[in-house]
């Protein structure tokens, strides 16, 4: 499948915040599980020219988030079509989002967080060749969480 980014429009951040949502305890991930992530998703200065649709022939697949956190490394943080989570999708989904990341900003390292109990995403970081870093507790959708900060040197 080719992946294709680009910037993300007005129509697809309101489309991913109102109707992707997710089962179960990945419903921590829906849009609208944190008043304050959502409305930052659908402010397009907010969003910027750092928040990217992923689509594979013009249907979108999932979106991706980058911040320069200090010169060399990049933060991101991506999210998949519901439908499609736990599939098999996620490697491809991964690398190409990397494969796009070392090709448009050249970072030394890449960075992002995800909650401890998500499981399924941490094995997946691993295979890819993120690292742990750290655990911390963040506060968000209304709570307390544990989230691990890994790391993948490009």
């Amino acid at each position: 499948m080719v992946y294709k980014f680009s910037i993300l429009t007005q129509e697809q951040a309101e489309h991913i915040a109102f109707n992707w949502h997710y089962d179960g305890k990945y419903s921590f991930y829906d849009m609208e599980a944190d008043k304050e992530d959502l409305q930052e998703f659908l402010k397009p200065e907010e969003r910027g020219d750092s928040t990217f649709a992923v689509t594979i022939e013009n249907e979108l697949v999932g979106f991706l988030r980058t911040s320069e956190v200090t010169e060399g490394i990049l933060d991101i943080g991506l999210g998949m079509r519901p439908d499609l989570t736990g599939k098999g999708y996620g490697r491809e989904f991964l690398q190409a989002s990397i494969n796009f990341i070392q090709s448009e900003f050249k970072p030394k390292k890449i960075t992002l967080s995800v909650a401890t109990f998500n499981q399924r995403a941490i094995k997946l970081y691993r295979r890819i060749g993120f690292k742990d870093v750290e655990t911390f507790m963040q506060h968000t959708n209304s709570s307390t969480f544990e989230f691990l900060k890994m790391v993948y040197e490009c």
